[in-house]
């Protein structure tokens, strides 16, 4: 098993295995056991109990410390399951159990530190009100490797021809800090970034005032608000002038953060590495889960 104790003790180690530095993982620890305690864990055989509290074999993640690492290295590293299994002395099928147990307890403290992303707008005032001090907002896509289904019309579904390999995308707004603070549910690769901000109705509610900036994915958006700014894109047969190539330079050092901000999350291998898990849902969960990492690392560390 891992020596856990070196591991804290190591803030280098720490680092690798978890993603967070010391600081940041000390921050994060209360609310994951208040979380935890407030997490309702199913028991895998729900029989009454038959003998006293702490019979039979004894644990091996104990604590809430425990706990925390293991639920952070799997997102940081993504090992396979007999991997994470023999590193925490762990069967297979319980190294599988705890992952998906833990995985909503992360979630629920991070948002118990504000750290999420939003998932839908309703109205301006709901931005302003959550978003107060926020003057510009990216918009950008990412996406994430998967496995090549065998179903052939899924396979058309989910190749990206962006990216050449099959995929799933996700829209993110981000700020000006690097923070995530909208992020799209998973779509299949096919769909482009204009399409999914389309389905999630995004500009509609983000205010006049409030600068949206974007890359030639979303040519036509400038059209419909009067608050975009997206690159000169060069005519067919022609050239850009020297001032608008000038501008597409100043407008690409403005939006670079949020390739930033994608390169943060993506510092947890679940949201690189191709995606293997089975559950449904979990690939949209866990990408929730890697953006509220990395803005509780901003805000953290």
């Amino acid at each position: 098993m891992l020596n856990l104790h070196r591991l804290l003790r190591d803030e280098r180690l720490l680092r690798a295995m978890t993603g967070l530095n010391r600081k940041a993982f000390e921050a994060l620890k209360p609310a994951f056991a208040e979380a935890l305690a407030e997490a309702d864990i199913p028991r895998r055989h729900p029989a009454p109990r038959q003998r006293a509290q702490g019979g039979g074999r004894k644990p091996r993640l104990k604590t809430v410390t425990d706990k925390l690492i293991y639920i952070l290295f799997y997102f940081k590293c993504y090992p396979t399951f007999d991997l994470a299994g023999l590193l925490f002395d762990l069967d297979r099928s319980q190294a599988n159990r705890w992952m998906h147990r833990l995985q909503p307890v992360l979630e629920q403290a991070l948002g118990k530190k504000l750290a999420l992303p939003e998932r839908k707008l309703r109205s301006m005032e709901e931005f302003m009100e959550r978003f107060p001090s926020v003057e510009r907002v990216i918009l950008d896509g990412t996406e994430r490797p998967i496995q090549r289904s065998k179903d052939r019309q899924k396979q058309k579904q989910d190749y990206s021809g962006k990216k050449k390999r099959h995929t799933r995308s996700h829209l993110a707004a981000v700020d000006g800090n690097k923070r995530v603070l909208l992020l799209s549910h998973a779509y299949r690769g096919k769909e482009h970034d204009k399409g999914i901000l389309n389905r999630e109705n995004w500009s509609e509610h983000i205010p006049d005032e409030v600068k949206i900036q974007g890359d030639l994915g979303f040519q036509g958006l400038q059209n419909e608000y009067v608050n975009v700014e997206i690159p000169h894109k060069k005519p067919q047969g022609g050239e850009l002038s020297q001032e608008q190539k000038e501008e597409n330079r100043a407008l690409a050092r403005e939006r670079v953060v949020c390739e930033h901000a994608f390169g943060g999350m993506k510092r947890y291998n679940i949201a690189s590495q191709v995606y293997r898990n089975r559950k449904d849902g979990f690939d949209d969960r866990s990408m929730l889960t890697t953006a509220g990492l990395w803005n509780f690392y901003l805000d953290a560390a």
